[in-house]
């Protein structure tokens, strides 16, 4: 992977470190590349907010015309409908003081379409008589939540269930974050095989009288899989996809996605070495608590180092490898890091620099990030 350094400079001398820096003109481009590659249609495109966070820059997707969200959290959802969204997902199973603080905010924003999901009649129960609306979460086999889709009976069920309890039933959600396979024409395959036992779900639901409105696929790297699988386009039924990753981008999705997509790192860590500790390893101030580990070491990329070799970080230390004869960079020295997995990464800083033209424009709070208080 081959990225320019020269279009994320930015005079780093007045900047503390680690610092995490957004290119807004670059969110732009790559809003407007996923709406390119749904055929221009920026309503086929529910993305999750779990990566935007900031609501400076969720009011960009609104004003590209993309007015649908997914989020997780009661702080992403309360942030989306500030920014303008005018229907909201909370596509994690929220129960409890959780569920209630969900439909809190639900009456707080008459105007915003706010549903969650659920999986059982108990979970169905603790939103009757407020103004959520509800997708039934299906198992694509990642065995996070879901009912598993061959067990149309009890999906039946479900759906039933909401209705009897005068709710709205919008349709199915089905995250396929399992399809991730390397080769992409085996990810393609094994997808759309998938896809293809939702729809049969959905088929099963129809001839049971149950109408299936809405049926909310695909995170990044399902992406190309679900793009050219006409039978979900073409259905009774909307259909949206729902990836969020694309809109800041990281290695692991530049890697997971066509080139002819046209995506671009819209987020960089910037760092300085603090360290030689040894003859070939530098040390810089992004450790874990920076730059996230949780999809492993390397845990970044260095822009314009390409021999520089993340190693396991701790909390506040991140050492490289110096893979060959390259001159090591100087203590004081910035790096632009790109991380591997984006999303943690945007969660781990309070707030964020805008980079316009070579400057920091302004530091925008990462206003979803976290969550809300307990009480």
């Amino acid at each position: 992977m081959t990225l320019d350094p020269a279009v994320y400079h930015v005079d780093e001398a007045g900047l503390l470190t680690p610092a995490l820096a957004i290119y807004p003109a670059i969110v732009r481009h790559n809003i407007q590349c996923m709406i390119r590659a749904l055929g221009g249609e920026p309503s086929r495109w529910r993305p999750h907010l779990k990566t935007v966070k900031l609501e400076a820059m969720m009011k960009l997707v609104v004003d590209a015309g993309v007015t649908t969200a997914k989020c997780a959290t009661t702080l992403e959802l309360l942030t989306a409908c500030r920014s303008g969204f005018s229907d909201v997902l909370v596509a994690y199973p929220h129960s409890g003081r959780n569920a209630q603080r969900v439909a809190a905010i639900a009456a707080e924003f008459p105007g915003v379409r706010i549903s969650a999901l659920v999986e059982s009649d108990a979970q169905v129960e603790q939103w009757t008589g407020t103004a959520v609306e509800l997708f039934i979460d299906i198992n694509p086999g990642m065995n996070r939540t879901g009912i598993e889709r061959d067990h149309p009976e009890a999906i039946r069920q479900v759906a039933f269930r909401i209705r009897s309890e005068g709710l709205v039933f919008r349709g199915l959600h089905f995250y396929d974050g399992n399809s991730t396979e390397p080769d992409f024409a085996e990810r393609t395959q094994r997808a759309q095989a998938r896809y293809a036992e939702l729809l049969g779900v959905a088929s099963f639901l129809e001839n049971a009288g149950i109408p299936v409105p809405e049926i909310v696929t695909a995170g990044t790297p399902a992406l190309p899989c679900v793009i050219p699988y006409e039978p979900l386009w073409k259905g009774s039924f909307r259909h949206q996809v729902s990836p969020g990753t694309i809109v800041y981008n990281d290695s692991s999705s530049l890697k997971q996605l066509p080139a002819d997509y046209g995506f671009q790192p819209a987020v960089i860590v910037i760092s300085r070495v603090i360290s030689h500790p040894k003859t070939g390893v530098v040390t810089c101030d992004a450790g874990h608590k920076s730059v996230s580990v949780d999809s492993g070491v390397p845990n970044c990329l260095v822009l314009g180092h390409p021999s520089l070799e993340a190693q396991k970080p701790s909390e506040e230390h991140l050492p490289f490898a110096l893979g060959d004869s390259s001159p090591a960079p100087a203590i004081g020295d910035a790096l632009y890091l790109l991380p591997r997995h984006v999303c943690p990464t945007v969660n781990n800083f309070d707030r964020a620099a805008l980079v316009e033209n070579g400057a920091v424009t302004s530091l925008e709070s990462v206003s979803a990030r976290g969550r809300e208080g307990p009480l």
